[in-house]
């Protein structure tokens, strides 16, 4: 299993919210770059980054400063957020972002996320924030009335063959993730399924290895201490 350190971007900050919400946001470092460098550091050859800017209106606010965080680290970067249009996934990939993450686009869109699966083979994810057991949209803000295992047996059956799942009511909570939920999804999809929200201890990463997930994705508790990024790395191999 890999794991993915994440930084996410407001205003050019790194940035953690809890459960999602904006109104609850605390900021780690002006300088995303250094915190992408401290992981590279600590043996990480991955980053998830979202832009949360981006994931609430459908823009690339924090566009130069997600270049500026590959080009400074050259590890492996996969970005999320506001990736709506043909264009917006363009921009990423030709600034050499090695992976797209669509969200909304791909609930609301089927067309532009089966170009982009097209135009991009093994660059495009898809995003599955879940709430209350429905796929939620608009950087969490709306919660649509798709089933969650619905919508991931369609994109499935679409060819998109990684998809990041996050059970918004577990993130940032820093009680635990749903080992449950992973473990179904695992179970019933055959796809890459990257676990996103709650992975608050070494003991999260253990669990969620013995499923034979694709990746984890570690955020505020690598923030908080709570975490080694070197030892959870080691553990998930």
């Amino acid at each position: 299993m890999l794991i993915f350190p994440a930084i996410d971007l407001y205003d050019g900050k790194a940035v953690r919210l809890f459960k999602g919400d904006y109104n609850q946001m605390t900021v780690y470092s002006d300088n995303p770059s250094e915190i992408a460098l401290d992981f590279k550091r600590k043996g990480a050859e991955f980053i998830h980054i979202v832009d949360l800017e981006g994931a609430k209106d459908g823009t690339l606010p924090n566009f130069d400063t997600v270049c500026k965080i590959k080009n400074d680290s050259g590890l492996f970067c996969e970005i999320g957020g506001g990736i709506r249009s043909l264009d917006a996934v363009k921009r990423y990939i030709d600034a050499g972002l090695d992976r797209v993450i669509l969200g909304t686009a791909a609930v609301e869109d089927e067309a532009f996320l089966i170009n982009a699966c097209s135009l991009y083979p093994g660059k495009i994810a898809v995003g599955v924030d879940i709430k209350d057991g429905f796929v939620a949209v608009r950087g969490w803000l709306e919660k649509s009335s798709i089933d969650a295992f619905d919508f991931c047996e369609k994109m499935q059956s679409l060819g998109v063959d990684t998809l990041i799942c996050t059970d918004i009511s577990k993130d940032g909570a820093m009680r635990g993730t749903n080992l449950e939920l992973y473990k179904s999804l695992s179970e019933r999809f055959n796809v890459n399924i990257t676990a996103s929200g709650g992975v608050s201890s070494i003991s999260d990463v253990v669990n969620l290895r013995k499923m034979e997930l694709y990746a984890a994705i570690i955020g505020k508790a690598y923030y908080l201490g709570k975490i080694d990024l070197k030892e959870a790395i080691e553990v998930a191999k």
